[in-house]
């Protein structure tokens, strides 16, 4: 479930639904260190099996509803989204 400039990402956990929201910024930066994540040997970096599936199901997400991540200039988009998170801090 995503809506506006805030994301948010519906997670059912069993019988109860887990909504977390997002800026877009957000989802672009978060979106981009979970692709990186996933593509490292997951079982160095977390050392639970039971995380892997809630962390390849928020990637999932997030890569289904962001357009972004198909923009020809993609890696300024990214690179200007950080800049802005890194600014709020």
């Amino acid at each position: 479930m995503w809506s506006g400039a805030d994301r948010a990402i519906g997670v059912c956990m069993g019988d109860s639904q887990v909504t977390i929201k997002l800026t877009s910024d957000e989802a672009l930066v978060l979106s981009h260190w979970l692709e990186r994540l996933q593509m490292t040997d997951l079982s160095r970096v977390v050392d639970d099996p039971a995380v892997w599936a809630p962390i390849h199901r928020i990637a999932g997400t997030l890569d289904k509803t962001l357009p972004e991540l198909f923009a020809p200039d993609y890696d300024q988009r990214l690179e200007a989204a950080r800049q802005r998170l890194r600014l709020e801090d």
